[in-house]
Order: C-alpha cells, then structure tokens, then sequence
C-alpha cells in the first residue's frame, strides 16, 4: 500500500513540475524573452527586487535593464519591455536605451551582445548592436553631458505629448501646447 501512494505522489509531483515549466515558459514567451534562454537579472519587481542597478565606470553610465537572459550559447541579452507600446518600427529613444543596456551588460558580463530585444505590447523587435548604432549612441551621450554644464537648453523634439508629462512643463519657456 505505501509503494503505491509513493508512485502516486511521485506522478503527481512530475504533473506539477511540468505545469509550472510550461507556465515558466509561456510568460517567457510572453514577455518576449527567447524560451531557450535563463534570466540572469530582472528588474521587474515580479521576481525578487534588484538592488543594484548596472553601472558602466568606463562610461559613466548606469541602468536597470527589465531582464537579462543568457542564450543557449552563453551570449548576454539585454532586453526591455515596453508593455503599454504599439509600433510598427522602435521608437529612436528606447532603441538609444537599449544601446545603453548593450553597453551595460558588456561591461558586467565581459562580453558585447550581438543585439538587444525591444519588447512593445504586441511586437518584439531584435536590435543589432552595430558600430553605428554603438557610435551614435556614445555621440548623444556626449551631446547630453555638454547640456549638463549648459546653461540654457533648447527643447529638442516637436512632440506636444511628451511635453505634457514633462516634468518641467511649468518652467519651460519652450513647452508646446
């Protein structure tokens, strides 16, 4: 009798296991993680809450990517999620934002990802980390530490909607709409 709630409870075990690994991958997928690869950092909240963000001393750059994963081949992928996001193309600024992560993640895993993944609700778009891409990114960043020490700023974009949230919207002599 004991033999037999042993196998019962060992079949159950394994219908459980595979239940939860199916589960574990149908919310990799929907987050637009690749299935075939395992979350080395998340910044999510949905797991545990990272401390730390990523910090770059070369560049002094620092970030909090949503996930990292490491595909089957060992290669690190930065990936961000933009859940509320519908486009046809990424948008310049979150692909610049995961250009950043890129970097991020090269200098704490030691290694350049080939790409990023650009999470929107219904889309997921694969970005090479290019020299182009890589220069244009370090050009902005150049660009955003001269108007650090500037003293006046322009606006620089023609976007009303951006302004409306804009946290300097009442001090902004430039803002639209």
């Amino acid at each position: 009798m004991m033999e037999i709630v042993l196998v019962v409870v060992v079949i159950i075990a394994i219908v459980i296991a595979f239940f939860l690994r199916n589960t574990g991958r149908v919310e990799q997928a929907r987050a637009g993680l690749p299935i075939d690869a395992r979350v080395v950092y998340s910044d999510t909240g949905a797991w545990e809450r990272v401390e730390k963000a990523l910090f770059s001393r070369r560049y002094r750059l620092t970030g909090k990517p949503d996930y990292v994963v490491q595909g089957e081949t060992g290669a690190m992928i930065p990936v961000e999620v933009k859940p509320n996001r519908t486009a046809r193309q990424p948008r310049h600024s979150d692909t610049m934002q995961l250009m950043a992560y890129g970097i991020l993640v090269e200098e704490k895993f030691g290694t350049r990802p080939a790409f990023g993944l650009l999470k929107y609700r219904d889309e997921v778009f694969q970005i090479a980390f290019t020299e182009e891409l890589r220069a244009e990114f370090f050009e902005i960043l150049a660009e955003m530490r001269a108007a650090r020490r500037a003293k006046n700023v322009a606006r620089s974009h023609e976007d009303p909607v951006k302004c409306r949230y804009c946290g300097y919207r009442e001090e902004c002599e430039e803002r639209l709409g």
